[in-house]
Formats: structure tokens, sequence, C-alpha cells
């Protein structure tokens, strides 16, 4: 009520009161907050606005209805991108160098009158809206279902374009794929799979999948993942070391990194493709979900014809080292 009057020492207060009750609030109660904070983020001031969204990811975890709170969230964490860009091309038009930290470490009180005091609040609230954001994105009725994805990652994009930043959590969240096609072709005896994700975050966490769907069933040569690595990249909380099977290669020939997203590999007739070599080396990491909030879920479908196969791997290019 106080934000919705303009009422500022009374929207200060209730802040104040908001900040240091909310740790405490049973989850019934963040349940019924959550809508309510995501639908007032508009109007609280760009100070604490990044804060109250953070609020709002945090009820969202603890049960709140995602999808009544995505469209608030993203559409002030869009905002916040929009005028951080202003922020960017500002500074840099002024001659400034280096951009201060995120904290707003480097920056003045005369940094607010020369270049605007909401894209400087914006920059400072990026961290923040990167959070909240990414706890949306743990839904998957909000990866299918919540408007404002694509103009929320042009201007992540932007952003990162101008600070030389990554803002990687929410790059690749905006990223996540959803019952997508995938075909993996084994290079060494020309066999083809169907297979279908979702909710994967990374390639180390498609790989331990990957692995687990078709070396665990004896199609493919290998070692396969431990029953714990597949745990922890599916649903488990936590980490556990694994060790990789495969070299992974795309149909243009060039190397799958595991550090990359599942979204990055190219897609031939409407499926992504995945080609299995012998691992040139050894290659061993932490298995489990790049977020530990989002469900990762690969199912094998079938293994395809012979002949379907051979077309596809003849349509792949040689592997580009």
């Amino acid at each position: 009520m106080a934000v919705q009057a303009r009422d500022v020492d009374a929207a200060e207060r209730a802040f104040a009161r908001l900040t240091q009750s909310f740790g405490k609030a049973a989850d019934a109660e963040l349940r019924a907050a959550g809508p309510r904070l995501a639908a007032l983020l508009q109007e609280v001031p760009p100070g604490p606005r990044g804060v109250v969204a953070v609020m709002t990811g945090a009820c969202v975890e603890r049960g709140a209805d995602p999808l009544a709170c995505a469209p608030g969230v993203f559409a002030n964490a869009l905002n916040a991108f929009e005028q951080a860009a202003v922020f960017c091309e500002r500074w840099a038009a002024a001659g400034r160098g280096e951009l201060p930290d995120l904290d707003g470490e480097g920056l003045g009180e005369d940094d607010f009158e020369a270049i605007g005091f909401e894209p400087v609040m914006a920059w400072q609230g990026l961290a923040q809206f990167e959070m909240a954001c990414v706890a949306m994105l743990n839904s998957p009725r909000v990866r299918r279902e919540a408007p404002g994805r694509e103009a929320l990652r042009a201007a992540v994009a932007r952003v990162a374009e101008l600070a030389d930043e990554e803002f990687k959590c929410l790059a690749y969240a905006l990223d996540v794929l959803d019952d997508e096609p995938l075909i993996a072709l084994d290079r060494a005896t020309g066999a083809g799979f169907a297979l279908r994700f979702s909710g994967i975050g990374d390639n180390f966490q498609l790989h331990t999948l990957l692995a687990d769907a078709l070396i665990g069933r004896g199609l493919v040569q290998g070692e396969a993942p431990s029953s714990e690595a597949v745990a922890r990249c599916r649903d488990k909380a936590g980490m556990v070391p694994t060790t990789g099977s495969f070299n992974l290669v795309g149909a243009d020939g060039e190397w799958i990194w595991n550090e990359g997203k599942p979204a990055d590999i190219p897609v031939v007739d409407g499926a992504r493709i995945v080609v299995l070599d012998p691992p040139p080396y050894q290659r061993s990491w932490p298995a489990g979900r790049f977020f530990p909030g989002m469900t990762g879920e690969l199912v094998y479908e079938h293994t395809l014809a012979p002949d379907v196969s051979a077309a596809l791997l003849a349509r792949v290019a040689a592997p580009v080292r």
C-alpha cells in the first residue's frame, strides 16, 4: 500500500519490515506473497527493486506459483538490463574506462547526476535480477509458457557485449531446452539413437546422462557413469566425481565442449546431432546439475534404422581438431 500510494517514508519503513520478517515467514505466507511481490515490482523504487525480485524468487523456491511470478520478474529484469545498457554506453561515451563492479564499487555520487539515477541503479541490480530470473526458469512451466524470454535474452546479450560480463547463469538458463530431440551417432559402429531431453543446463550434465542412456543400456561400448553420478545430474542434490565416456562432436565437425550448453549443438533436420568418438584423453569433473533447482532428464526413445544412421553420418563433417 505504501508503494502504491507513493509514500516514500512509509515505503522505506515497509521495506525494512519486509526484510526483517521475510526469513521468519512460513511457507504458506511465502506462497501467497510471491505473486503479490511480483505484481508490485514495477512500482518499487529502483534501489530496493532488485532485492524484492530476489525475495520473489525465494517465494517461488518455497512454493509460490512460478508462472504467476515470472511475468513481473522478467519485465523488470528486462528494464534493468535495458537501463544497464544505457549505463554502459554513457560510461563509455564519457571516457571513464573500465566499468565499475556490479556491486557499485567504483561509482561516486557524481555518477548519478552524469549518467542518470535509474541506469546507475539498474547496473547495481543486475546480479539480483539474474538470481530472481533463474529461480523462475527452474520451472519447466515458466520455460514453456511465460512470455518475455526472447526480449530478455537479447537484452542480457547486449549488456554482456557492452560490459564484457558473461551473466552466464542467466544466459544459460534462458537457453535451457525442453522436450528437445537429440540424435546420437556412434562413429565406430555407425549406429544411431533417438533421444529426448529437458532441463539440462550444460554439456557436462548432458554428457553424463547420455553415457548412462547408451552405455548403460549396452548400446554403445565404453565406461558408463555411476548411478550416483546419474542421479546427481537428474534431481539429487550435490555433485560426485565422474569420468567422461566420449568425445562429443557436432554435425559441423566442431568438438562439443562440456563447458558449453545443449542449445549450441547444431541442428540437422529438426534434431540436434552429436557424434560419439572415443575420448582422446581422460576427462574428469564433478557430476551434477548446473542449476541445482532444475530437474534434468534425458530419455532414450529408439535405435535408428541402419540406413537412416548411415545417411546422417554421411552428412556429418570430419572432426575439427
